[in-house]
């Protein structure tokens, strides 16, 4: 992919034809610093959680549980890749300071780095909303979702997910949009503007992460909702509800920690191509940086966010449905008169006392 210079003997390369390396920066041992330590902690961190989930799956016989271990799995997985294919590029960077056009001539290692910047960027978001919409049908709609099937549907949701990310990073180096080095030299990224083709990738990329964190807030909404209902309801028949627990804690973690990385980002570049103001490079670092964190903190919503920690930070703590309406009963009182309102004539009303009945929300997979 060439473009014409200034002269008609000139070609520049259009990932270098906005801005072309060298750059006037002040390369500060800081910098260097800062990079490889964060990349250490997010790589070791992500590491653990792999071997800390593989192990949880290995051990766990809840089928619901095992499919939502699938999707942390890939999450961390994706992050750890994230983090050692783009955070590798920049240390390197750093450390040897060198010029990118004299390394990559051709704008192949360029476009790499931005495929890959915009691959493992879209992947948390897409994976969140997946682990939402999974979250919401095994609580809500328990019938709907064949059991036999969860790990094999869950599998094949993260491989779809991958295949979806992978064809928007693809879409540049079709035409629509374009990827280009990134001051200081270190990172390449696609390009931000309102020119037509670069507006609507730069659209599609941010509305998509938008969508994918609004579906998760929704879906988690009611899916906590829900499952508050079912534990401080008046069905005293009602089965330990641990897992159910433990899962919607750690995907609403996995949700905050997203929006607040992601949301700064994805707004920017939104306000920016529909604005039409110029390119504000030191915003963009910013929230660049900022997402980055999001790699980073994921997999420690599942090391920290375990029952068996929890159990140990507060051993008297029992998740069990009698032991949350003991400890908290006025609250329990009041959980369910607000569930209950919230929800409307969504769900069925407990059976009255003394009836054997049980309760639509029985069958809830474990």
């Amino acid at each position: 992919m060439i473009r014409q210079g200034h002269s008609s003997n000139d070609t520049t390369p259009v990932c270098f034809s906005i801005n072309s390396p060298p750059f006037h920066y002040n390369h500060t041992i800081a910098s260097v610093y800062f990079s490889t330590i964060l990349s250490g902690l997010g790589l070791s961190s992500n590491l653990f959680a792999f071997v800390v989930l593989i192990k949880t799956f290995l051990r766990t016989k809840s089928l619901s549980r095992s499919s939502f271990l699938i999707f942390l799995t890939g999450l961390v997985v994706t992050d750890f890749m994230g983090l050692l294919v783009t955070g590798s590029i920049v240390v390197s960077f750093h450390i040897m300071r060198f010029n990118w056009r004299e390394l990559d001539p051709y704008c192949h290692f360029c476009n790499f780095m931005g495929m890959s910047m915009v691959f493992y960027g879209l992947c948390p978001l897409l994976l969140g909303a997946s682990m939402a919409i999974e979250r919401f049908v095994g609580i809500n709609r328990p019938f709907t979702r064949s059991a036999g099937m969860s790990k094999s549907r869950a599998l094949t949701t993260v491989l779809g997910v991958w295949g979806v990310a992978g064809a928007i990073s693809l879409l540049p180096l079709t035409g629509l949009g374009s990827y280009h080095m990134q001051k200081p030299g270190s990172w390449c990224f696609f390009n931000i503007s309102s020119q037509p083709l670069d507006l609507t990738f730069s659209l599609i990329f941010s509305l998509l992460g938008l969508l994918s964190l609004a579906i998760s807030f929704l879906l988690n909404t009611v899916s906590v909702v829900t499952l508050l209902r079912v534990c401080c309801g008046q069905d005293a028949a009602a089965r330990r509800r641990d897992h159910e627990v433990e899962m919607m804690v750690q995907l609403i973690g996995i949700m905050i920690i997203a929006s607040i990385c992601w949301c700064p980002l994805l707004v920017f570049i939104v306000t920016t191509v529909l604005s039409r103001n110029p390119l504000e490079v030191k915003s963009l670092l910013l929230w660049i940086r900022f997402a980055t964190f999001n790699q980073i903190l994921d997999p420690w919503v599942y090391i920290l966010f375990r029952r068996a920690i929890l159990k140990r930070v507060y051993p008297r703590l029992d998740w069990s449905r009698d032991s949350i309406a003991s400890l908290y009963p006025t609250l329990a009182t009041s959980l369910r008169k607000l569930t209950r309102s919230s929800l409307g004539g969504g769900l069925e009303e407990g059976p009255p006392q003394g009836s054997h009945v049980p309760a639509p929300l029985q069958p809830l997979s474990s």
